[in-house]
C-alpha cells in the first residue's frame, strides 16, 4: 500500500504535499545509522535534534521554528525540514518512525497503521524523572542510547549547579502566565521549582495545571516571587495587562522577574535553561532583600 500511494503522490507532483514542505528537498536517507524519523511533537523535536543524526530527522514540527512556541533554538530548528503534521506530508517523506503526542487523533493513528508507518507517542513530562525517561527512550529509538545518557548527564549537572545552598529555606514562587494562568501541582515546572530552591505557590493552594489565579487573590496573598511568563514581549492584549498591573508595585515584599514561556513547555534540554534561569532569580533575591533593610 505504501509504495502505491507514494508513487501516486509522485505522479501528482506536489498535490499531495502542502506548500510548507513542497519546496524542500527530501533529506538523504542514512545508511545503517538508525531509523529515519518525522517528529510532530515540539518536545520530541528538541531532544531528537541532540540525540539523532541530522540525516535521520526527515522533519520536525513547524512549532519549533516559531520563537513563540519553540522549546529549542529556532535557528537550530531551521536546519531541518518541517511539516504541518498532515498524513500526506508524513507519508511523502516515507519515514521509518513517526513521533507525535499522546493526543494524536485516533483516525490519524489508524491511517498511519494502515499505511505501514510506525507511530510512537510522547506524553507530557510531569516530573524531571519523566523527562529523563523520555530522553532515554527517544535516544534508544534513534539508535544512539549513549547520546541520551550524555544529555541526561548534562541535565543532572545543570540541576546540581542550580541547587540551593544546603539548609536554605524554600522560597514561595508563582509562575504567572497570560490571563492569570498558573501551572499548579503535577507539572514539570513545579518539580523544577522544588529542585532549584522554591516552592510552587499555586500548587500549595491546591491549583492544578492551567488553573487561573486572579489578580485580586495574588494581591491578597502574595508570594515571595512572581515569575512573569508573558505570551509576548510588550503585549497589550487584555490577557497580559494583569501581569503589569500597577497594583503589583505595592507588593514591596515580592520580587518580580521574567520567565520565558518557552521554558514551560517541555523537558529534555529545556530543563538545562529553565534550571539556570530559576537559579539566577533565586540568587538575586538575597542582594535585593539586603538593599531593602
Amino acid at each position: 500500500m505504501l509504495p502505491v500511494f507514494a508513487a501516486l503522490c509522485s505522479v501528482l507532483l506536489t498535490s499531495c504535499i502542502p506548500a510548507s514542505h513542497a519546496d524542500e528537498a527530501p533529506a538523504p536517507r542514512p545508511h545503517g545509522a538508525g531509523p529515519t524519523i518525522v517528529s510532530l511533537n515540539p518536545c520530541a523535536d528538541a531532544v531528537l535534534a541532540e540525540v539523532a543524526d541530522p540525516a535521520q530527522v526527515l522533519a520536525l514540527s513547524h512549532y519549533s521554528r516559531d520563537p513563540r512556541s519553540s522549546s529549542m533554538d529556532p535557528a537550530l530548528a531551521r536546519r531541518f525540514p518541517v511539516t504541518r503534521g498532515t498524513v500526506e506530508e508524513v507519508l511523502a517523506l516515507r519515514p521509518d518512525v513517526v513521533i507525535d503526542g499522546t493526543f494524536v487523533a485516533p483516525a490519524t493513528a489508524a491511517a498511519y497503521r494502515r499505511l505501514g508507518l510506525r507511530l510512537e507517542t510522547v506524553g507530557i513530562a510531569a516530573t524531571i524523572a519523566d523527562s529523563r525517561a523520555q530522553v532515554r527512550a527517544l535516544a534508544a529509538l534513534a539508535g544512539h542510547p549513549e547520546r541520551g545518557e550524555a544529555l541526561v548527564a548534562r541535565i543532572d549537572a545543570a540541576l546540581a549547579a542550580a541547587a540551593p545552598p544546603a539548609g536554605s529555606a524554600p522560597v514561595p514562587a508563582v509562575v504567572w502566565q497570560s490571563g492569570g494562568i498558573v501551572p499548579g501541582q503535577g507539572t514539570l515546572v513545579s518539580d523544577l521549582l522544588r529542585h532549584t530552591g522554591f516552592t510552587n505557590f499555586s500548587a500549595l493552594r491546591g491549583m492544578n495545571q492551567a488553573d487561573r489565579l486572579p489578580l485580586e487573590r495574588m494581591l491578597a496573598d502574595p508570594p515571595r516571587v512572581i515569575l512573569f511568563a508573558s505570551a509576548s514581549e510588550g503585549a497589550q492584549g487584555e490577557e497580559d495587562r494583569s501581569l503589569s498591573h500597577p497594583a503589583l508595585a505595592a507588593l514591596t515584599g515580592t520580587a518580580r522577574a521574567p520567565f520565558a514561556p518557552s521554558l514551560l513547555y517541555c523537558g529534555g534540554p529545556t530543563i538545562i535553561r529553565a534550571a539556570a534561569r530559576l537559579a539566577e532569580v533565586r540568587r538575586a533575591l538575597r542582594p535585593l532583600a539586603m538593599a531593602r533593610k
